[in-house]
């Protein structure tokens, strides 16, 4: 596989890197074996020499020297355990410049998979551009490791109204990205650290999801927050405790009467009758710290990240660098909380502390008053997170493909021009890109050609590429600008057992919606793609119905192409204004066909049907 000069330079790179990290990982395994030799070492010889001076120089001795050795194995481990992580790191790392490599060659083999999600019904060009699937462009773009921003991309790939502030912001943040791929990088690699963590606790391996849900830890957060306030009882049993303290203390100075013990157990039997409400506290603030501690690397490092020169990144990371309400300010409460509330691990203490004071239930208000608090924090941080992966992987691809460019948003309402237009899945060394225009002048183009000549290829060029423009990633052109259109397509058109459709009928119905779509009024003309129309039926009626469709889409707010065998369309750009012809041209060299997939203007001057019938061996009566 060849890619293209600028993809090349940046895959000899990436591959420069990769040899530089294995170099790496192969200096951490080494100093790992050294780590486990002097564990092994200390822990032998400690044992031994202890025992020894237990015998020869008291137990004294033998204790402070096991001390000492002990302390020696303690830190040896904590070293030992952060060349460990240095050395998953390095390996998690590799993979993220393995797979990129995958997506510059693509090798989809190599290329994790996105989460899967069924296709959007009747969506207008979702299946024919192979934007979502097995081999799509969303598996190509998508490096989130999270379902939620995966789907975030997916969302952008298949909006049908696009909006040029958007695209224009979002083109601004995938340039600002694009330049930090040490951020990006980092990125990709602490949410691959807490996507583990999170398998991990659902005891499943990398290998049987590629992608984890991380809003199901905000489900649990919010279903977990008891709708009634625990206060008032806080407020009962602090009051009993203040009355029950004072009384003892005025009767210990002979002042009032013993009566405290009857407050006492008014006291204890309001605690024993509410104990039920904070039962669960314990359990459930160690779920609370677990499930922000899953998100800890990312969120860390997003707080530490240092944004001065990265405005629109700046603006995305604010719920992080709020001092008040950051990740790791809530993570010291819940540690502050956890303390107080491990009283109850010391039974006798903790009987002690409750015969006086309500320690557990204003300790669990105050943890019921810190989930609400998360429940509401954590999806402004885990939607940052999910519109940084997204934005991560268009950025990804801008990087990974240099010579693609940022198209120009026009706010003209019928301008496609485009310089060296190709396909992103195709690969590099069979890709053959072309320009084309089209504009209020010439809107509709009528695509002539042979059979494999690449009309359909090319149909589905323009459709990918505006998916890409829209979303606010690079097209894969030199230079493309464009006006903002509804897309529809009608490529992949194919019949249904399971509805009883004829592929003339589905081809009807789908021909149908897309006429229903110019009918629609707003401020964005429809951009077109039709393959083969009327493919279904007799070359009689499908030429009638052809004429009629396509008057119909010239006399409407619409831009596009249809592509065709039947030559006697090529007329309607001499009877309708504002529609051209254009070709795919064939050969024949030593027997066998030959193909440029050069787009040409006219009409296409040849047929192959029956020479690739011939040449096939099938009989053909001339």
């Amino acid at each position: 596989m060849k890619p293209t000069l600028h993809s090349a330079l940046r895959l000899q790179r990436l591959e420069s890197m990769v040899a530089r990290l294995k170099r790496r990982a192969t200096q951490l395994e080494l100093i790992s074996r050294k780590y486990w030799s002097i564990r092994r070492v200390i822990f032998v010889g400690g044992a031994f020499l202890s025992l020894i001076s237990c015998r020869y120089s008291g137990a004294t001795v033998g204790w402070a020297l096991a001390a000492l050795f002990l302390v020696a194995f303690t830190v040896t481990a904590m070293y030992h355990r952060r060349v460990r992580e240095s050395i998953a790191n390095n390996s998690l790392m590799m993979g993220i410049k393995q797979i990129q490599m995958a997506r510059i060659r693509l090798d989809w083999d190599q290329m994790p998979r996105s989460a899967e999600a069924a296709a959007t019904a009747g969506h207008p060009f979702e299946i024919d551009l192979d934007v979502t699937g097995e081999r799509s462009l969303h598996r190509l773009l998508d490096s989130a490791v999270t379902r939620e921003g995966s789907e975030r991309l997916r969302s952008w790939l298949l909006n049908t109204t696009p909006d040029a502030l958007a695209i224009k912001n979002r083109q601004a943040l995938v340039k600002e990205l694009t330049g930090h791929s040490l951020f990006r990088d980092k990125l990709q690699l602490f949410s691959a650290i807490a996507g583990q963590d999170a398998r991990r606790k659902k005891g499943q391996s990398a290998g049987q999801s590629d992608q984890w849900e991380s809003n199901i830890l905000v489900d649990w957060i919010q279903h977990t927050v008891p709708r009634d306030s625990l206060l008032s009882t806080v407020r009962a049993l602090a009051l009993l405790a203040v009355l029950n303290i004072t009384l003892l203390v005025l009767n210990l100075f002979e002042l009032v009467p013993a009566v405290w013990p009857i407050v006492f157990f008014i006291y204890l039997g309001v605690m024993i009758s509410k104990y039920g409400r904070i039962a669960t506290a314990w359990d459930e603030l160690q779920e609370l710290e677990k499930a922000l501690r899953r998100f800890r690397s990312v969120f860390q490092y997003l707080e530490k990240r240092r944004y001065a020169n990265s405005p629109g990144l700046a603006e995305i990371c604010e719920p992080f660098t709020d001092k008040q309400q950051r990740p790791s300010a809530e993570l010291k409460r819940l540690g502050r909380l956890a303390s107080a509330l491990g009283l109850r691990t010391n039974a006798l203490l903790w009987l002690l502390v409750h015969a006086f004071i309500p320690w557990d239930f204003y300790f669990s208000h105050r943890l019921v008053l810190l989930k609400k608090e998360v429940a509401h924090l954590l999806p402004r941080w885990l939607d940052a997170w999910h519109e940084l992966e997204a934005l991560n992987s268009l950025a990804n691809f801008a990087y990974l493909n240099p010579g693609y460019v940022f198209p120009e948003i026009t706010t003209e309402p019928i301008v496609f021009e485009a310089s060296a237009l190709g396909h992103p899945l195709l690969q590099p060394d069979a890709k053959v890109c072309n320009d084309f225009e089209s504009d209020e002048r010439h809107r509709i183009a009528v695509l002539t050609g042979s059979n494999m000549a690449g009309k359909s290829t090319f149909l589905r060029t323009v459709g990918v590429n505006l998916c890409l423009s829209y979303a606010g990633a690079p097209a894969n052109a030199e230079r493309m600008r464009i006006s903002l259109f509804r897309v529809f397509t009608c490529i992949k058109v194919s019949d249904s057992v399971q509805d009883g459709l004829s592929y003339f009928y589905a081809e009807v119905k789908r021909l149908k919606a897309l006429l229903s779509a110019t009918e629609i009024a707003g401020d964005l003309p429809v951009l077109f793609l039709i393959d083969e129309i009327f493919r279904g039926t007799n070359s009689r009626e499908r030429l009638i119905g052809s004429r009629a469709y396509i008057q119909t889409l010239a006399g409407r707010s619409t831009v596009g192409i249809v592509a065709t065998h039947d030559l006697e369309l090529v007329k309607l750009a001499d009877e309708i204004q504002g529609i051209a012809n254009f070709h795919f041209r064939d050969d024949v060299h030593e027997g066998k066909m030959v193909f440029d997939y050069k787009l040409r203007p006219g009409p296409c001057p040849t047929t192959n049907a029956l020479l690739i019938m011939r040449m096939e061996g099938l009989p053909v009566d001339v």
